[in-house]
């Protein structure tokens, strides 16, 4: 890549608030600590060091690139740095001044704590903690981060994201002992919720002529807000105050109640009933989050909620319909490779068709929790062992396995719900990230699952019959070539001969602004590329990166976010499946950075 497309990429990455945040498996952000030495000889060791591995660093920068967009998933502003956080001097580091430390706290929370954790521990990157980086001393450090490394460190000064100002800043900073941000407990969740419309209330039946099933929930990223939208009319139903770049939206079981969660932690529940569907209720969980599902199993429709945080590491379990907090579980602990984790971040949630069970991703330790809620009082659960980092992930055709990425690793993860066990491990490309991902039936292979990769062009097939195609079942039974790295999301539909994947991240403006599909029924061949944005006819200059194929309920119709700067006109464009046309462009001002979109009824019944 050139310094162009790498400055571009990590500006784009910096601004992704769909399923990507928390997906590098790069973690070669500084190097690991020599052997120990005494914090006070260990900072003039490093100085006298520092003119070798200055001129190694800097040998490094005219590679520094051949990452892929993997490398910086990170990167995105974390909503932990907006707390109030108490400076901790340390006296062997480098002195700063409070408003230096407020500086370097903002450009940390900014641009490092996606990779290398809230407390600096290590998370998708290597530890930042003081016996390292004081013994590596300010002007290795500023190195490091002014050229960065060829395998996964951004150049922060050489591609102009940083001054030598801020270089000189943060090399002093991360020698200061990390502040910890506050911890969050069912009182202070408590203290945050509000009942806009108590239950009673609410309607007893749908007050409205909108066709539910195939509304979309879709979120407006940057002005933190969703647009709820009619499959059908093509017109918006309203636009919904939420917390800031919504994750996911998620529907309850009944396909009532509408869930969706901020970055920054703020859960609303929203009642489709409504005549104008609205928030009920919202809480705020922590400082940052992902993730929030519902329960499913028969007896438990609509009743519980559960939503996971990156800050502080835990999840929240609360009604389901006044989304009151009842049980907070810590991810704090060990790791798959038996290393204790200070913050294992909550990734992807879904809900038992087979058990009255959550499963819940904890990221940095490949952990999978599953759940019980039949009883939270005496709640119990079953512990997986997976691999390292868990991120997004679906269930297969049957809605019995759940398969989930776990990014650093190059794995997808196989869990069987019915027996509560780790099925099996399956060996992908680089950095898969299939959001749900796809299920369709294979001409030779039968029944398979799909997913794309942030990290290269392929995207893996894996067999998920093990009784009638018990020869291919939990396989990489075939890799095709897309269009590069950078793929944020998969799709098909069981009424569809047709494979979507797109790649909003990729550095080239061609390849971003368009999406290759696939015939299921010849896959061998070479796809189609359609360029979407083209589609959209947008009047500016802007980015118009194409994100996240999503389906409306009759399977013939697949829409697209035509993602543009916060500044920019954006765009929602919806394809003909059959004749992969374009068919319809939504336009609005109100629709401001489009990104992840969510049909009710394909969302509600885990259809993809």
């Amino acid at each position: 890549m050139s310094p162009f497309q790498l400055k571009y990429l990590a500006a784009t990455l910096a601004v992704v608030g769909i399923s990507v945040a928390g997906c590098s498996n790069k973690q070669d952000a500084a190097p690991t600590a020599a052997p120990a030495a005494s914090a006070v000889s260990a900072a003039p060791a490093a100085s006298a060091q520092a003119p070798a591995e200055n001129a190694a660093a800097k040998s490094d920068a005219a590679s520094h690139g051949d990452g892929t967009a993997a490398t910086y998933a990170n990167a995105g502003s974390s909503p932990v740095g907006a707390a109030a956080l108490h400076q901790n001097i340390n006296p062997k580091a480098p002195q700063m001044t409070q408003a230096e430390f407020e500086r370097g706290k903002e450009i940390y929370f900014q641009r490092c704590a996606g990779c290398h954790g809230v407390l600096r521990k290590g998370a998708t990157g290597k530890p930042l903690t003081t016996d390292i980086t004081l013994e590596r001393g300010t002007e290795y450090l500023k190195t490091f981060i002014a050229y960065g490394s060829p395998a996964g460190m951004p150049n922060w000064q050489t591609s102009g994201e940083m001054t030598a100002q801020d270089v000189d800043l943060m090399a002093r900073y991360i020698q200061q002992e990390p502040p910890t941000p506050p911890e969050f407990s069912l009182a202070d969740i408590e203290s945050s919720r509000k009942e806009y419309i108590p239950v009673d209330k609410r309607p007893t039946k749908k007050m409205n002529n909108y066709n539910i099933d195939n509304l979309f929930s879709v979120t407006l990223r940057d002005s933190g807000e969703v647009a709820l939208i009619d499959g059908d009319t093509k017109q918006i139903i309203n636009i919904v105050k939420t917390g800031y770049a919504v994750h996911i939206s998620r529907l309850s079981k009944s396909g009532r109640y509408l869930y969706v969660i901020g970055r920054d932690a703020r859960l609303n529940l929203i009642d489709l009933w409504m005549e104008k569907p609205d928030n009920v209720a919202e809480i705020k969980v922590g400082l940052e989050a992902r993730s929030v599902e519902t329960s499913k199993f028969k007896g438990f429709e609509d009743k519980i909620a559960v939503a996971g945080t990156y800050w502080p590491p835990q999840f929240v379990i609360m009604d389901g319909d006044t989304l009151k907090p009842r049980k907070i579980v810590s991810t704090r602990g060990m790791t798959v490779d038996n290393e204790y984790h200070p913050e294992p971040r909550v990734a992807a949630i879904v809900a038992s068709h087979y058990r009255p069970e959550f499963l819940v991703n904890a990221k940095e330790t490949g952990k999978i929790y599953m759940v019980d809620y039949t009883d939270l009082a005496n709640m119990k659960m079953t512990v997986l062992d997976s691999a390292k980092f868990l991120h997004d992930g679906g269930f297969d055709s049957t809605g019995r396995y759940f398969m989930t990425a776990a990014n650093a690793s190059n794995k997808i993860a196989v869990v069987d719900t019915k027996e509560d066990k780790l099925a099996a491990l399956v060996d992908v490309g680089k950095t898969p990230h299939p959001g749900r991902g796809a299920n369709f039936k294979h001409p030779k292979f039968g029944p398979v699952w799909a997913t794309s990769h942030l990290g290269d062009e392929s995207i893996s097939l894996i067999g998920t019959d093990p009784v009638k195609h018990k020869a291919n079942a939990w396989k990489v039974v075939q890799t095709m070539k897309g269009q590069g790295g950078g793929s944020l999301f998969i799709k098909t539909h069981p009424k569809s001969k047709n494979l979507w994947v797109d790649t909003p991240l990729h550095p080239d403006a061609k390849i971003s602004q368009s999406v290759a599909v696939y015939d299921i029924n010849k896959l061998d061949g070479a796809p189609q590329i359609i360029d979407i944005a083209a589609c959209a006819k947008l009047a500016d200059d802007g980015a118009k990166r194409v994100v996240q194929p999503e389906y409306n309920k009759a399977g013939d119709e697949v829409w697209f976010s035509v993602w543009s700067a916060l500044n920019k006109e954006s765009a929602i464009v919806v394809v003909d499946d059959k004749t992969r046309a374009c068919k319809t462009v939504i336009k609005d001002k109100r629709l401001v950075t489009p990104t992840g979109k969510f049909n009710v009824y394909n969302t509600q019944n885990d259809v993809y």
